[in-house]
């Protein structure tokens, strides 16, 4: 599926890491480095703009080793980048560590992933259906 992009930023595309990734790495796209300190989240720009197809998004996700090294995760995650949106992709990041890290330019600040989605017509009824759950919720089937 070719997907419409407009790169304002000093970087590559957004590219898949290997042959049977589902996510592309996206760059941050700074004049100057940025510190996040621990617990601060901030707003990433990417220099990315794009247009999807109706009926898909693109979604934000953590990078894995950002989130296990450094304690950097990706806030709204996933994030969803609407089909209508045009304006710049900006990633929210926040440190849960409890050092300073830093964000250089052109550095891999997340991942991206186009997915399809359906839209939903909501059918009001009185009652549901019995299922084997049920009502059961978190952790309703123990923890092992």
């Amino acid at each position: 599926m070719k997907v419409k992009i407009v790169n304002r930023s000093k970087h590559a595309l957004p590219a898949y890491g290997t042959a049977n990734a589902a996510g592309m790495d996206i760059r941050a796209n700074l004049d100057d480095a940025v510190v996040l300190k621990p617990m601060q989240r901030i707003l990433i720009p990417t220099g990315l703009f794009i247009e999807l197809p109706e009926g898909y998004e693109a979604q934000i996700r953590p990078r894995s080793g950002l989130a296990l090294k450094k304690g950097i995760a990706v806030l709204n995650s996933p994030g969803t980048i609407d089909a209508d949106y045009r304006g710049e992709i900006g990633i929210i990041l926040m440190n849960l560590s409890d050092e300073d890290f830093v964000i250089n330019d052109g550095e891999r600040i997340c991942q991206m992933v186009v997915k399809e989605y359906v839209k939903v017509e909501w059918e009001q009824v009185p009652t549901l259906e019995q299922s084997e759950r049920g009502t059961g919720g978190f952790g309703h089937t123990g923890v092992k």
